[in-house]
């Protein structure tokens, strides 16, 4: 059994605890994924019937395949409402959504108070604008531009965080576990993260 880092507060991608946060943009699954390989406990991934694209299991990070249950919904409605079930189970640690609608004030605030509950986090992989003022956090995840062959670089920005500031780092993630390098604006290569395991 492989063990997995637990990222400290002070690292600036943690998530806060027990509560929901947003990802929107092309590149918020493998941010979803980057939350995932850092969490350790079972993962609970929900997502409409009609989606077509499922992840890829033999292409997630390191772990998650053992820890991951894929859920699948008639409707928004039962989406929503597996998810705070979920969320309300101290046996999750992380629960993923992949809502189609807007996310009303009400539902943002109902799925705060089952996190509360299960002190699990939750991340809702919404559209572009269509989250709720109760997220904790959003993220704009995109792939950022990168000139080396060997090189997966992702652009992730908090532009809403209720807990403090916000702002972009770009990372080189390769997607197979939590290990991470933050690179600069100028694409220096800084030390890189470590992983346990």
């Amino acid at each position: 059994m492989k063990t997995h880092f637990e990222p400290t507060h002070g690292d600036p991608l943690t998530l806060v605890p027990a509560r929901v946060h947003e990802a929107q943009g092309r590149g918020r699954r493998a941010f979803a994924l980057f939350q995932a390989a850092r969490i350790s406990g079972v993962i609970v991934w929900i997502m409409p019937t009609h989606i077509p694209e499922l992840p890829f299991l033999g292409a997630l990070p390191s772990g998650i395949n053992e820890r991951l249950h894929l859920f699948r919904t008639k409707g928004e409605t039962d989406l929503l409402w597996s998810v705070e079930e979920a969320l309300r189970s101290p046996a999750v640690s992380l629960v993923i959504a992949e809502p189609q609608q807007s996310l009303s004030l009400t539902a943002g605030r109902r799925l705060q108070l089952a996190a509360e509950t299960g002190q699990t986090r939750g991340i809702m992989l919404i559209r572009d604008d269509a989250g709720s003022n109760a997220a904790e956090s959003r993220w704009l995840c995109e792939a950022a531009p990168s000139s080396a062959a060997d090189s997966t670089l992702h652009r992730w920005s908090l532009i809403k965080n209720k807990k403090g500031t916000l702002g972009a780092w770009v990372l080189d993630w390769n997607g197979t576990s939590s290990a991470f390098t933050v690179v600069s604006e100028a694409r220096e290569r800084h030390q890189p993260a470590q992983a346990s395991g």
